[in-house]
């Protein structure tokens, strides 16, 4: 039986009760992650809950995101007129503010299976019911707990680009693209189950497994009564530290190859970096020379990556679509196309053809091996745009329109010739730069996608996560093909001795973050013949005023186990563990760690036997210090290179030193009589500075009104001469 057209809705308590009524008061609702959830729909169901005990309300989804709440009256000095600003009126999700606020009611779950990293380590709920469970698990896993309700936002076309009965999943392809399946099922077996859309003006209209038609929803909503921002977080500063770690992993970009890499500072540093490397690569291989990352590793950037410029292009297979590539794209590094068919892009990537279709095209198929072909291999060939549109197969034989038949054969010059002449389109078709499960970035990230004409929006996919994020199933061979040399980029908290990863849980189990892709990508490296995965971490932490390791000899909690081990890097350097022994992959840690900890981890080594009484650390090691670092970036900075915000912010100058200053005033109250001492410290700070009136002016503290502000006046005062140079 077919799936009726959806049911139109605009009262949002409707659309509750007519869920309620086709599923009955069982709900298990599944959300996208990031920026797709329909947040005032979702609050009608969590409100409807709360009143209703009878009903049992279990929320699965990921990244739940919330505007900044400010943690003290100063803060809120920066944050209040900062969020208003960036987020405007984004209405929150009522289930983040009653998690927060431990009010969530018993008849309603939260399970995340990844959550906002550090943001709810101390919250009970969530951390009781977090769902560990690689990405592309997530929507069987759900299935299992009874999926009965999927509720996203939803892009429709702009007028003329495509019918009005099609619609976009827009930024969140990545679960529900796989799960649609599952719910065809589930409808033919009379199983209730409903799919709610709810259009959002300013979303972009994607392309990929995005395109569903309209009526694969049991119910829409489209009325701009409750239009709603799209959450944007500003661009990050990039940290010194980031910048060198990035620095070194854009050596192991591979060009013509593939690029998996995620948000915040790392990825930003490394789109900066792989665009230096490719619009001045005379500096980019000096500042190499002066680190000196080539001397130490030469080898590796030889054979696994590279300096130069790319003349290939890069293409992107990546879990988040961010804004660094749309960048990368406009730079010239993201240009390797790719195709729908396996077999022509590897012609395609060896050069032996180009995508403008003809003769060339077919002698090229013919000496890989093609001689007849198959219903299959016409349809995707004609798909891809090597045949025209109006050729039909039948029985071994090409059908031309004027009724002519010719041997599906390339067998001899002739049958060649013969097809070139009548059957064959003009150009391949069906090309991506960048196949991506989900988008989630700044608010020009999202209207540069919605400005882009439809043909260049098709070049950016969005595809199930089953598609991104693995290798298995019918797609495997394309998969390979499009995936040269990929190099999975991902961050990590900790490594440990022997080359195993903590990704997303501390040591007494408490669970910062989720596993998410990581595993996905790392196993994918190793199945990949020319593929890396390369994992990225600080050298250090520092927490409550003490500064300690990030590469330890153990730990309890693992993410990537050591048997996968492959590429780490810190903004000391690159250690390539793969097929390495215990010793070696050690040995290799050392040179990367900072040095003030490398003695007491070299000790634990030799207590387990893993290095000999007669290992010393080599001289260069001890060089690994942030002062060290600090001056081999030094000229390069002066130079006006390495910009912590290379790409801009929607935060003014003003609010980029006073959220150091803040941060800065917030560790040192962590310490040891922390709190005692910084008001010490600012009852001498001189708050009438004239350099600093503009950002007491930001916070409404040039002309304080009370002692309570006169204070707070000193204590800004004293965090913004850590900032901005002076006395401490």
């Amino acid at each position: 039986m077919s799936q009726p057209a959806p049911i139109r809705f605009t009262d949002l308590d409707a659309c509750v009760e007519a869920t309620l009524n086709r599923v009955g008061k069982r709900i298990v609702m599944g959300l996208p992650v990031a920026i797709g959830k329909p947040n005032p729909l979702v609050n009608a169901f969590v409100r409807r809950a709360a009143q209703d005990a009878t009903l049992d309300l279990t929320i699965i989804t990921a990244l739940s995101l919330s505007t900044p709440r400010p943690r003290s009256d100063l803060e809120a000095r920066l944050v209040g007129p900062l969020s208003q600003r960036l987020f405007g009126d984004y209405p929150d999700l009522d289930y983040v503010r009653m998690l927060e606020e431990q009010r969530l009611p018993p008849n309603v779950r939260v399970l995340e299976f990844y959550l906002q990293p550090g943001a709810w380590l101390d919250n009970e709920h969530l951390q009781q019911h977090y769902l560990s469970s690689n990405y592309t698990h997530v929507a069987r896993d759900a299935t299992l707990r009874g999926l009965n309700v999927i509720a996203q936002l939803v892009a429709a076309p702009a007028p003329g680009e495509a019918p009005a009965s099609v619609l976009s999943l827009g930024s969140n392809a990545d679960m529900t693209a796989d799960l649609l399946p599952r719910i065809v099922a589930s409808r033919a077996a009379a199983q209730p189950f409903v799919l709610i859309g709810q259009v959002h003006p300013d979303m972009p209209f994607m392309y990929g497994d995005a395109l569903v038609t309209a009526d694969t929803f049991d119910f829409l909503i489209d009325d701009r009564r409750h239009d709603f921002p799209l959450f944007s977080p500003p661009n990050p500063p990039i940290s010194p530290v980031d910048h060198a770690i990035a620095l070194h992993v854009s050596t192991l970009i591979r060009d013509g190859g593939t690029l998996q890499v995620g948000i915040g500072e790392l990825g930003d540093g490394i789109v900066h970096a792989l665009e230096l490397r490719h619009e001045q690569p005379a500096v980019y291989r000096d500042i190499l020379e002066s680190m000196p990352a080539l001397a130490m590793h030469r080898r590796l950037i030889e054979t696994e990556g590279g300096t130069a410029p790319f003349e290939r292009g890069l293409y992107g297979c990546t879990e988040m679509l961010v804004d660094g590539f749309i960048d990368l794209r406009r730079r010239g590094v993201l240009k390797r196309l790719v195709y729908p068919s396996a077999r022509l892009q590897r012609l395609l990537d060896e050069g032996r053809i180009d995508e403008n279709v003809g003769l060339r095209t077919l002698e090229a198929l013919h000496a890989a091996g093609m001689v007849r072909m198959s219903y299959a291999d016409f349809n995707e060939l004609r798909d891809v745009g090597l045949f025209r549109d109006d050729i039909d197969y039948e029985r071994g034989m090409l059908i031309a329109p004027n009724g002519e038949h010719l041997n599906a054969s390339f067998e001899t010059v002739e049958q060649r010739a013969a097809i070139a002449a009548i059957c064959l389109g003009d150009k391949l078709r069906g090309a991506v730069l960048v196949d991506a499960g989900f988008f989630f970035g700044p608010r020009a990230f999202y209207a540069h996608l919605k400005e882009l004409g439809p043909e260049q929006r098709r070049l950016f996919a969005m595809r199930g996560i089953s598609f991104v994020n693995e290798l298995y199933g019918h797609e495997w061979e394309l998969k390979c093909a499009q995936r040269r040399h990929a190099r999975f980029v991902n961050t990590t908290m900790m490594v440990t001795g022997l080359g195993a990863a903590v990704s997303d849980t501390v040591e007494n189990g408490r669970v910062v973050s989720g596993v998410g892709g990581q595993y996905n990508f790392v196993s994918m490296a190793h199945a990949l013949p020319e593929a890396r995965s390369i994992l990225c971490v600080r050298a250090t932490r520092t927490a409550h005023g003490k500064t300690t390791s990030n590469i330890v000899w153990n730990y309890a909690q693992t993410t990537i186990p050591r048997h996968l081990r492959d590429i780490v890097v810190t903004e000391y350097g690159i250690a390539d563990l793969r097929g390495k022994t215990d010793r070696e992959v050690i040995e290799a840690l050392i040179a990367i760690m900072d040095a003030r900890f490398s003695d007491a981890f070299v000790a634990d080594a030799k207590r387990a036997g893993k290095l000999p009484a007669s290992y010393r650390i080599d001289d260069p090691v001890r060089s690994n210090t942030p002062e060290a670092l600090a001056r081999k970036f030094q000229p390069w900075r002066a130079r006006g290179l390495f910009d912590p915000l290379p790409f801009g912010t929607d935060l003014t100058p003003e609010e980029l030193a006073l959220t150091k200053a803040l941060q800065h005033l917030a560790a040192r109250a962590r310490e040891s009589l922390g709190k005692l001492r910084l008001f010490f410290a600012a009852s001498r700070v001189d708050a009438d500075d004239a350099r600093l009136q503009p950002y007491l002016e930001r916070m409404n503290l040039a002309h304080p009104r009370n002692r309570s502000e006169a204070q707070q006046r000193r204590l800004v005062a004293l965090g913004l001469q850590h900032t901005l140079g002076g006395p401490a």
